[in-house]
């Protein structure tokens, strides 16, 4: 199928709401070889971060009713082995956009926009397959989701504005790769306060084009920031300790808020559980 037959299709299944046949879509314009188009680019992420969000809520589902099932109910084994085949999916999943990404797009990627977008990517999907890896495999895989934020963060600092929504969006996954995965809520919140702070220093300059996009994901690095701020503070009252190097890192003055999205999910860091798509950006 020709690539301008195969985008037409891919917008279409988007429409229908028919994630698999858009992946399917975006994944034969992509191993064509030439270097994606924004919109290509977007449409291929939109695809893939849909059809593994489905997988990745099944799973936390399957998890929470395994963890409490009773070692000792029939039903325990039946439960086990579908967590197992949702598992399976999510991993094809993963590892189909992961090698997609390092035979294709970031090989092709000419400029740093387009660099970071891919590396933040490859940090998310290394990212979603650490949600269920365990043991060694886990912390290779924890290995490479760092090293991929890491490299795309190093090169947003250089090459793209703080307002930038691609650079934001970066700041927000990589942030909740140290709540989620690394369990560590102080670098967490020290990222996200940067990314915040640098970006309100500069938010007069921020283009018309952009705005919308760049101010809601600054709304939901703000949003995670004051609830996790408050989480912190009650666990420390709970242990009779002082909340003051909690405060260091992670109090905040906040003006009102910038843009309010309807699907934010108040479930804990991060507030949103639901994935974000702006300007081509799949945040969480």
């Amino acid at each position: 199928m020709e690539k301008t037959e195969l985008i037409q299709k891919a917008k279409l299944a988007e429409q229908a709401e028919r994630y698999d046949d858009m992946a399917t879509c975006m994944k034969a314009v992509t191993e064509q070889g030439a270097e994606l188009s924004n919109e290509e680019r977007n449409l291929l992420s939109v695809a893939y971060k849909n059809v593994v969000g489905g997988r990745r809520s099944a799973w936390r589902v399957i998890s929470s009713i395994e963890q409490k099932t009773d070692t000792s109910d029939k039903k325990l084994q039946l439960i086990k082995d579908y967590r197992e085949k949702v598992e399976s999916e999510l991993r094809s999943i993963c590892t189909t956009v992961l090698e997609l990404l390092d035979k294709y797009l970031i090989a092709n990627a000419t400029n740093p926009e387009s660099k970071v977008f891919y590396l933040k990517m490859k940090g998310d999907y290394f990212r979603y397959l650490a949600e269920v890896a365990c043991g060694d495999d886990r912390k290779q895989t924890i290995d490479n989701s760092q090293g991929a934020y890491q490299e795309a963060f190093d090169i947003s600092k250089k090459e793209m504005q703080p307002t930038h929504p691609i650079r934001l969006g970066l700041a927000l996954n990589f942030s909740v790769f140290y709540y989620e995965i690394l369990n560590n809520p102080e670098l967490a919140c020290t990222l996200a306060k940067t990314a915040f702070d640098e970006a309100i220093a500069e938010l007069d300059t921020l283009n018309e084009d952009s705005y919308k996009d760049s101010t809601l994901i600054m709304q939901l690095l703000r949003d995670n920031l004051t609830h996790q701020t408050v989480q912190e503070k009650n666990v420390m009252r709970q242990k009779g300790l002082k909340t003051k190097s909690i405060q260091g890192v992670i109090l905040l003055s906040f003006k009102k808020p910038f843009y309010t999205s309807p699907f934010l999910i108040p479930l804990g860091f991060p507030i949103a559980k639901k994935p974000i798509h702006v300007y081509g950006i799949n945040c969480l």
